[in-house]
């Protein structure tokens, strides 16, 4: 048996984010743009070439971007929306960004989640208009690493059956022109890179592990034939990943030369559908064995056994042993890591750690390397001390957990009676406006937090420079004329580290940072134990932000399923648990807000909706017990306490029911990249409590009109009753310039106040 090591993808963030750095430079004009070519072109290139060194025997290109890969894709292809004014061509970066950060004359294409993580992509817009292939970029990378290295390597892309489902703007009718254009320009990719040498070119299709009709996987099937009849010289690695693949046994005979598994996260209906229908014989299986989403060491003897079972069951003619996904969502390496808890540390597995397991295990299935013997023996034994390990060994948060009560999940009285309890209580206007939370980070403010973590300042002096800090910005919310206010969360450097740094059974990195959207990156926490409330975390902030003022201040937390989402989830226990656990510590937390006089606590889920199994089959298991956490964390309160949460990049026609289970008071979703999309969903989906659906968009500089936002609302109110209407932004400020935030809000308040007077007239 022939056993390959490769990788779907490499992260490209870099060890020290320079991906990100160049990037930000190139934006600020630091750096010209031949100047940002060229540093990409040495960190696409250095990963490469670390990748080798480590012993990988084939390496991907096509897993780098300049922002995001679907993006890429979709500039490749032509699919630039008329507002951007293309003329057609290769785009040029400025058109690209624009896409991505939208500009001042031009609303950036939607953001959301990809698939069930973390990760956001841009969403192509078909608008009808011709397609043509712009520039071969993954041609472009090739060559470039074949320069470079004397290499063949596996160009990626993301598959044409993928790209079609995330791409929005046609219906069923021009659902077939649209297939009709793309489908040749795939082709033409293709080719190219099968005439100057391509072995193998691996399309990413993890659309095919959703739920898939008759009608869709007869679509799966035509898009192969095609690309098999124009092409049919080339190779073809069909590549899934983040579940099972569906409709196995007719997917499984596609016209390609080799699929790729997951037989991590579907390990048990990949493992069945090989057990009941086998593999083709004259195919490659590769398979992801290696954990793509996690950063715990592997137990290379059970990843050695369960290759061998699958080429048994398989009777694939050639094995690869690969990662169960791209390695985007995990960090680079461990190395710069030594302030960890050493049990910890020797439990973990960031990618280059993941690249060497795959090279190991490898070896040992070719009888190669008599070393393996003792690396396995290693991860047994690191993988068992960290079981032991006390923090993991809580018996009062354990105990806890197992006494939860059904009485526990509910509040006092439903929303209809709570409602005009609260409007009493809180005596807001029609429209009450808000924001979700933190506002600008300036550099300053980055800058005395760093020189607090490395012992520079002391920590009276940077409390008191947060109590200063604080005070400008209820100042300027009270002169912008906002309702209902918030603290800004200065202390705060990211909404899930910031709690997870004062409960236990958290661990911190020094620089396990992945990629969230653009160049926006994040440093997950890790929960390797089990999770307790010590102190109140929140109370002394916002108390301080509501002696300042005589209107309502907003407590503000994390909800428990977003910091399961947004952590490394420690694998021992069912992530239920672990979400009652954090659920249990907040609502400790919740508590100590309202005793000390906060009628206003937004808990927010921003990742509720990015758990969801990918087949809709499992929702419900789910969704039980992550909507039940919330409810858990928040139920105690009284009923003069409003409840609020928020959500990112939330498909509501589908989701309603769950949004309305989570029984918060106010709901604020982000919705200004694809507010209409959500407006004729509410008109097919009622909602019955308050929503705040965002009026303007954050993640652009560009500041909104004080008309758009106000047809933004008038539209809102077709579907929305007056009482219902929260006004805010689309999410928290804190990544905005101070100039662009002002100046936004001012327009925001400005229009809710003739949506109310527009209101009163009619009255």
């Amino acid at each position: 048996m022939a056993y390959v090591t490769t990788t779907i993808g490499y992260p490209y963030i870099g060890e020290n984010r320079q991906w990100k750095k160049s990037l930000e430079k190139f934006w600020k004009h630091e750096i010209t743009e031949e100047d940002f070519l060229a540093q990409q072109k040495e960190i696409r290139l250095s990963r490469i070439e670390k990748q080798l060194q480590l012993g990988l025997n084939v390496v991907s290109v096509g897993d780098f971007t300049n922002y995001d890969r679907v993006l890429d894709m979709a500039v490749m292809f032509g699919l630039v929306p008329k507002r951007f004014n293309w003329q057609g061509g290769k785009v040029d970066l400025q058109t690209y960004y624009a896409m991505a950060r939208g500009n001042k004359e031009a609303v950036a294409s939607e953001m959301t989640k990809w698939f069930n993580t973390n990760y956001h992509y841009i969403v192509p817009e078909y608008e009808g208009q011709p397609l043509q292939l712009t520039e071969n970029t993954v041609l472009k990378h090739f060559i470039e690493a074949k320069a470079a290295f004397d290499i063949t390597a596996k160009p990626t892309l993301i598959g044409p059956y993928t790209f079609i489902k995330l791409t929005k703007g046609y219906d069923r009718v021009s659902q077939a022109s649209f297939v009709l254009a793309i489908l040749p320009l795939y082709a033409q990719i293709i080719k190219e890179l099968t005439e100057v040498g391509a072995e193998w070119i691996q399309l990413e299709e993890p659309a095919l592990v959703t739920s898939l009709d008759k009608e869709e996987i007869q679509l799966v099937q035509e898009i192969y034939a095609q690309l098999s009849t124009s092409v049919p010289e080339a190779k073809l690695m069909l590549q899934t990943y983040f579940e099972s693949l569906s409709a196995y046994e007719q997917l499984t005979q596609l016209p390609v030369h080799g699929i790729g598994l997951d037989f991590i996260h579907g390990y048990t209906h990949n493992m069945n559908a090989l057990r009941q229908h086998g593999f083709p014989a004259d195919k490659v299986l590769a398979i992801g064995i290696i954990n793509g989403r996690d950063i715990w060491r592997a137990n290379l003897a059970e990843v050695y056994s369960t290759v061998k079972a699958i080429e048994q069951l398989s009777g694939a003619k050639e094995l690869w042993i690969q990662p169960s996904c791209h390695l985007q969502h995990t960090p680079i390496t461990t190395k710069f890591e030594a302030r960890l808890d050493s049990t910890l540390r020797d439990a973990l597995a960031f990618t280059d750690e993941k690249i060497v397991e795959i090279v190991e295990v490898t070896a040992y299935l070719n009888g190669q390397d008599t070393s393996t013997n003792s690396a396995i023996s290693t991860s047994m034994k690191a993988i068992e001390a960290l079981k032991n390990h006390p923090i993991r060994n809580n018996k009062g948060v354990q105990q806890a957990v197992q006494m939860i009560q059904q009485a526990d999940f509910e509040r006092k009285t439903s929303y209809k009676e709570r409602v005009a309890i609260q409007q009493k209580a809180l005596q807001l206007p029609l429209f009450p406006t808000t924001t979700i939370g933190s506002f600008p980070q300036s550099d300053e403010v980055k800058q005395k937090r760093n020189a607090w973590r490395k012992g520079d300042v002391t920590t009276e002096v940077y409390n008191e420079f947060l109590k200063r800090e604080t005070a400008r910005w209820i100042a300027i919310q009270e002169e912008l004329d906002i309702d209902v206010l918030v603290h800004g969360e200065f202390e705060r450097t990211d909404m899930v580290e910031y709690f997870g740094e004062k409960l236990a059974g958290f661990a911190f990195t020094e620089n396990a940072w992945v990629v969230s959207y653009g160049s926006r990156c994040v440093k997950p926490p890790i929960i390797y134990g089990d999770v307790a409330w010590e102190a109140p975390m929140t109370v002394k902030e916002t108390l301080y932000a509501q002696s300042l003022t005589k209107r309502r201040v907003k407590g503000m937390l994390t909800g428990p399923v977003t910091i399961l989402n947004w952590s490394f989830v420690r694998d021992d226990i069912e992530r239920k648990d672990v979400t009652y656990q954090i659920a249990l510590a907040l609502r400790q937390e919740i508590e100590a807000l309202e005793q000390a006089g906060i009628s206003i606590i937004q808990v927010d889920e921003p990742a509720l909706r990015e758990g969801l199994p990918l087949r809709k089959e499992q929702w419900d298991a789910y969704l039980q017990w992550a909507v039940g956490g919330f409810k858990l964390a928040t139920a105690s309160v009284k009923n003069e306490t409003q409840i609020h949460t928020h959500m990112c990049y939330c498909e509501f026609n589908d989701f309603i029911e769950p949004i309305s289970a989570l029984d918060a008071d106010v709901i604020s979703i982000e919705t200004s990249r694809s507010h209409g999309e959500l407006i004729r969903s509410l008109q097919n989906n009622p909602y019955d409590k308050g929503i705040g659906l965002g009026v303007y968009d954050i993640h652009s500089p560009r500041v909104p009109s004080e008309e758009e936002m106000l047809t933004i609302m008038e539209d809102s109110l077709q579907v929305l009753a007056r009482n219902q209407f929260w006004v805010n932004p689309d999410c928290g400020l804190k990544t905005r310039k101070e100039p662009e935030t002002v100046a936004a809000l001012a327009n925001m308040v400005a229009a809710a106040k003739t949506l109310r007077q527009q209101i009163e007239q009619v009255i």
